[in-house]
């Protein structure tokens, strides 16, 4: 039998209207689609302003836009609320090296990512 022990089953709430408020007492996640052109580093330039300012990304995502190799499409989730100074320099830095970015949802983060 395998074990299963630190598995996660995740949950996904949708809405019509997007909800980035601030819940909870304990921390915030950020979860976000960007897209950049096929460039040499251009990731490495689009990722760069969450190391500098000290933002975890803690889920990375690649996908193909259209099928085709012209573009590529990333979701990422990060530790931290876009209001937070780090994230909100971390954010617009990646929209300078992004073609798009959009935020699609901000949420209390798991009480297990708190216990050490």
């Amino acid at each position: 039998m395998e074990d299963h022990e630190g598995n996660t089953t995740r949950f996904l709430v949708m809405s019509r209207e997007a909800d980035h408020s601030r819940r909870g007492g304990k921390g915030m996640m950020t979860s976000f689609v960007f897209r950049v052109r096929n460039i040499p580093a251009a990731l490495y330039k689009a990722l760069g302003g969450f190391a500098t300012n000290g933002v975890n990304m803690t889920k990375l995502e690649s996908y193909m836009v259209g099928g085709r190799f012209s573009a590529t499409q990333f979701y990422a989730e990060v530790e931290g609320h876009p209001e937070d100074p780090p994230l909100f320099r971390a954010l617009e830095e990646l929209d300078y090296f992004s073609d798009k970015l959009h935020l699609m949802g901000v949420f209390p983060a798991a009480r297990l990512r708190h216990e050490g």
